[in-house]
């Protein structure tokens, strides 16, 4: 298909997304910190482990950002490294399954003590691969011999991520996958045939595994186990709840003392509301709000079918993830272990996000010509 007509205007970039980027990468390393001190000091003997990690993660997604502002070529367009991203994040993610478990599951490759979750840079591909089939498939979607091969792609890498096992970032990528393929153009009737056959693979791995179960009667009633499986759930909003409207100040968390498991990861929300209240949660809220509306707008101005899906795809991803991490924090759904993005400790979760909004910064420089609009 033949590209349309572009203007590309170096460092042109969308600012308010930027800004609110930087704002919320400074917010996540202070609060990696204050949640974290304590864990780091009592099991590394340095308080300042998980805030070094993460500041490595922000630079070398800093890096990332401004290398992609400052070339012209699309090369994340390019159908080489599309389908070299999907195969090399499909052939990490099988050999992830291969390598030692760590905290009882298989989601990391380690490489002499570095970590890093492939499923992060799944997440991106997928974006990128179902964008690119979309938009070359435009009009002939609908077509069953058009559509077997996304769906198989994307059921093949939710396989893979399920059996880490990672129910919740399986179940997001189904979510962000469901979604490309509805703005792609894919006709309403088979998300019907779609929906059985998620709710089928779903359902047989949510009563394989009887915690799953338990983590959906504690978020259903969280009292009835308050020391077993609805612990976690209940000193996560005692946590937001003894924050008040300003919090208890910025350090003076209680929860963070070994109270709350994963306080400085999939918890830190709690840790927010705790020391900085409903003004900091609200905060964190309105700055996701700003990449959803920025993210919209980039999808709506791009040049081309690929740019639109893509930045869509992206956008939803990130908004996504920190809708589900927000909702759990709050107890209104089970927990999946999924971080809040650019906040929560996790270098690849990070770096990968940062990537992402790299490549919505450079579409936000690339403008439909006059041309091609006439």
């Amino acid at each position: 298909m033949a590209r349309e007509p572009e203007i590309f205007r170096a460092y042109s970039f969308d600012k308010w997304l930027f800004i609110a980027t930087i704002v919320l990468i400074v917010f996540g390393l202070i609060m990696v910190f204050s949640s974290s001190v304590i864990l780091a000091s009592e099991k590394y003997n340095q308080a300042f482990h998980f805030l070094f990690n993460q500041a490595i993660g922000a630079a070398l997604g800093l890096i990332g950002i401004f290398f992609m502002l400052s070339i012209k070529k699309p090369f994340y367009q390019s159908p080489h490294v599309i389908y070299g991203m999907l195969a090399f994040s499909g052939a990490l993610l099988s050999v992830c399954l291969a390598m030692p478990a760590i905290e009882k599951t298989n989601r990391w490759i380690q490489i002499s003590g570095i970590r890093f979750q492939p499923s992060e840079i799944a997440k991106l591909s997928l974006i990128l691969f179902l964008a690119d089939h979309l938009s070359r498939k435009q009009g002939r979607i609908s077509e069953l011999k058009s559509l077997a091969f996304p769906l198989g792609v994307l059921f093949f890498l939710i396989l893979l991520i399920i059996r880490e096992p990672d129910y919740g970032t399986a179940i997001l990528i189904f979510g962000i996958g469901t979604a490309m393929l509805y703005l792609g153009g894919v006709k309403f009737r088979y998300f019907i045939y779609l929906g059985g056959v998620s709710a089928a693979l779903f359902g047989f791995y949510l009563f394989q595994a009887s915690y799953r179960l338990q983590r959906i009667l504690a978020f259903l009633s969280p009292t009835k186990d308050p020391l077993g499986s609805g612990f976690q759930i209940i000193q996560s909003k005692l946590a937001v709840g003894a924050g008040g409207l300003l919090g208890v100040s910025l350090g003076e968390s209680t929860q963070k003392l070994f109270f709350l498991p994963c306080a400085h990861t999939d918890y830190i929300y709690a840790i927010i509301g705790e020391e900085l209240g409903l003004l900091g949660t609200l905060s964190i809220l309105i700055l996701f709000c700003i990449i959803l509306w920025r993210g919209i707008l980039i999808s709506l101005r791009a040049p081309d079918t690929f740019c639109r899906l893509v930045a869509a795809g992206l956008t939803l991803a990130i908004l996504g993830q920190a809708l589900l991490n927000i909702s759990i924090v709050l107890g209104l759904g089970p927990p999946t272990g999924l971080p809040l993005p650019l906040i929560s400790f996790g270098r690849s979760s990070l770096i990968c996000t940062l990537l992402s909004i790299g490549i919505l910064l450079h579409i936000s420089q690339r403008k439909e010509s006059t041309r091609a609009r006439i």
